[in-house]
């Protein structure tokens, strides 16, 4: 599924099969999510994609032709491929262990071609061996939705125990099982009167949940914000206890409307989270061997691309939606 221009539908096409260059993998596509952040680049929010361009960067794949100077891998092996596709190594923020900063960095289905295709060439380097229970086609949104809800997490105090989840989307359905399970009390916020997906949080260990117009019962420690909506720091700032963080986990915001300074006096904190290193997927996909999380998913076939998009616009899928490139599915 192409991309021609920002605003406009995605479009089926046959494409040369791609060939694997030095240090690279050619990888047989099995399924690849679903993300906002695809949104983000259709609808022309983040600017600067390669155009023509093959979208998505939540990928589960198998290995089916190896490039030159190709050691780990092996043809067969089962692969995910998250967004973060190439860092130089040279620059100082590569050389500080920031290479989410890199300033030549490549991201998958942005500035080279993605997962929206039965097949895709990658970096060996950048992509993940998958543990043996994470290797259909519901691990897809563990690529993208999982590791940034992941550093997300990780940007909370240590000692945080309750925190709050806004936008009960693909990575709040993932993190919220990761929280649970390591004892922390969870607060989740929906859109105002999005009951179902309250139920949903709950039913996935919430202690709380309710619209983003309302306070929860207690002071959050952390508030982790995954929706696209700038309005929402200040409701988080908020409900957010003194010495408290608000960590927005999205890669595009709406405009932050002002507000007054008490809501970020007493030491409160705003973060962004940029991209993810090949570290944090290491120590995520460790994390999960101890600590199973299951995706609630919904999958679609290729071509279907556009309508799972739209769902996804709308609002309309709980959990992810994960496009699935057997064409018997």
């Amino acid at each position: 599924m192409i991309l021609e221009k920002a605003g406009q539908p995605l479009t089926l096409k046959e494409i040369p099969l791609p060939v694997p260059a030095a240090g690279q993998v050619l990888v047989q596509v099995l399924a690849c999510g679903v993300c906002r952040t695809d949104l983000h680049i259709i609808d022309g929010e983040l600017n600067h994609p390669k155009l023509p361009l093959v979208p998505g960067h939540e990928i589960v794949g198998r290995v089916a032709e190896i490039g030159q100077q190709v050691g780990e891998l092996k043809i067969g092996d089962i692969v995910g491929i998250p967004w973060l596709a190439y860092t130089c190594g040279q620059c100082h923020y590569c050389q500080s262990g920031k290479e989410n900063l890199c300033e030549n960095a490549e991201f998958t289905g942005y500035t080279v071609n993605g997962g929206y295709a039965e097949y895709m060439v990658a970096y060996a380097a950048y992509c993940f061996r998958l543990p043996p229970d994470y290797t259909g086609p519901g691990a897809a949104p563990l690529l993208c939705a999982g590791l940034i809800g992941f550093r997300s997490y990780r940007m909370a105090d240590a000692d945080a125990k309750n925190i709050g989840l806004y936008g009960f989307g693909a990575a709040a359905h993932i993190l919220i099982q990761v929280a649970v399970a390591q004892g922390k009390k969870l607060f989740a916020f929906t859109r105002p009167g999005d009951t179902k997906g309250q139920a949903f949080a709950i039913k996935l260990g919430a202690a709380w949940a309710g619209g983003s117009d309302e306070s929860p019962p207690e002071k959050l420690d952390t508030a982790i914000i995954f929706a696209p909506a700038g309005e929402l720091i200040p409701l988080a700032l908020k409900a957010t206890d003194k010495g408290g963080r608000v960590i927005c986990g999205g890669i595009h915001m709406s405009a932050i409307p002002s507000f007054s300074y008490d809501l970020l006096w007493e030491e409160r904190m705003i973060r962004s989270v940029a991209n993810l290193t090949r570290q944090d997927g290491h120590d995520f996909f460790a994390l999960l061997q101890h600590i199973p999380v299951h995706t609630q998913t919904r999958f679609f076939k290729l071509a279907e691309a556009n309508e799972a998009l739209d769902q996804l616009r709308n609002s309309k899928i709980k959990g992810a939606a994960v496009l699935v490139m057997d064409k018997k599915n």
